[in-house]
């Protein structure tokens, strides 16, 4: 199998099983008690973690595998031409702001 395809299928997997433990049960208003209503909100606190965890590590991944690719790439122009060296390394500082775009995705997420 396709290696791409197993992440994004256990990504849904992931998204599938956070949605279950996050729906709300149809109650009475008038039984419910104070714990009983915070159970919404502590799913919604879960969620957001899991959301923000998710947003910094599958930038950070991705930002590892195109640093790799694109390090090696300008490693490779440099030792042929080292004239290179001044345009090849900001590709390699705008694939590791990668990183800090999903640090700035999960910031958010936690605090709206």
């Amino acid at each position: 199998m396709n290696k791409k395809f197993f992440i994004v299928m256990s990504v849904l997997a992931l998204f599938a099983v956070a949605g279950i433990f996050a729906e709300e049960s149809v109650k009475n208003p008038a039984t419910e008690t104070q714990v009983e209503q915070q159970a919404p909100q502590d799913n919604a606190k879960a969620i957001k973690y899991i959301a923000a965890g998710l947003a910094v590590g599958l930038a950070c991944v991705a930002g590892g595998m195109a640093v790799g690719k694109i390090g090696a790439a300008a490693m490779g122009a440099m030792s042929e031409n080292a004239e290179l060296s001044g345009k090849a390394l900001p590709f390699v500082g705008l694939a590791e702001g990668i990183c800090l775009w999903g640090f700035l995705v999960a910031l958010l997420i936690i605090i709206l």
